[in-house]
């Protein structure tokens, strides 16, 4: 299977720099093993952004996008569950 390459969207960057420490730790991780499996257990499509998936970490979320073509996952947005959905 190919490895996928990480891409982080600037917004996406600053909102994980924001997060609690161990938080960060989780998160990181999360993202980082896409990079073998793109679509773990757990990852959802979302209804609401085409062509995006998101991964719960806790009380937060991942959303992503995946470029197959590319073997790129691109982080849209890292936050609380409670702020993640509005905009």
């Amino acid at each position: 299977m190919a490895c996928y390459k990480i891409q982080w969207k600037s917004s996406a960057a600053r909102e994980v720099r924001k997060l609690p420490k161990d938080v960060i730790q989780r998160v990181i991780q999360r993202i980082e093993a896409l990079v073998q499996n793109p679509f773990p257990s757990g990852a959802r499509k979302m209804a609401t952004v085409p062509g995006a998936f998101r991964l719960r970490v806790g009380d937060y979320r991942i959303i992503y996008r995946v470029y197959d073509k590319e073997l790129v996952i691109e982080v849209i947005r890292v936050g609380h569950r409670r702020d993640i959905y509005d905009g």
